[in-house]
């Protein structure tokens, strides 16, 4: 019965964390860089939407910014774009997860990096929400 008791709580706790997170106000947007400070090719760091979350924003070409935690879904370490290969890299336990979608393909992560959605306003670009995704 305690076995029960306890598993009940638990999962009471979970339901209550995701109530919890639903009714959290959007974060506000927030200036991550000029578009000139980004080449093609490389990527920036920035924290969003506090500072307790690092996050990475690559531009693979001209045309196309994406914006990731940079925490892996696996353990946390910290992930590296490598845009020639068009992966994402977490070197802590050989785990790659796709550039373009964030999904996890190779190693023990199970599930997508969280992606951070940016906008481009003039020059400025900007972090507008995270959204949490799964498989």
């Amino acid at each position: 019965m305690l076995i029960s008791s306890a598993f009940s709580a638990g999962q009471f706790w979970i339901l209550f964390k995701n109530w919890q997170r639903n009714q959290a106000a959007a974060p506000p947007a927030q200036k991550i860089a000029n578009l000139a400070d980004i080449p093609v090719g490389g990527m920036l760091l920035f924290r969003y939407p506090n500072e307790h979350e690092p996050c990475i924003l690559v531009r693979p070409d001209e045309n196309t910014l994406v914006a990731y935690s940079q925490k892996c879904t696996h353990l946390s370490c910290a992930v590296i774009p490598n845009v020639a290969e068009n992966k994402i890299v977490c070197p802590c336990h050989q785990g790659y997860f796709s550039l373009d979608e964030g999904r996890p393909l190779a190693g023990p992560p199970q599930h997508p990096l969280p992606r951070i959605h940016v906008e481009v306003q003039g020059d400025e670009v900007f972090a507008t929400s995270v959204e949490l995704r799964s498989i």
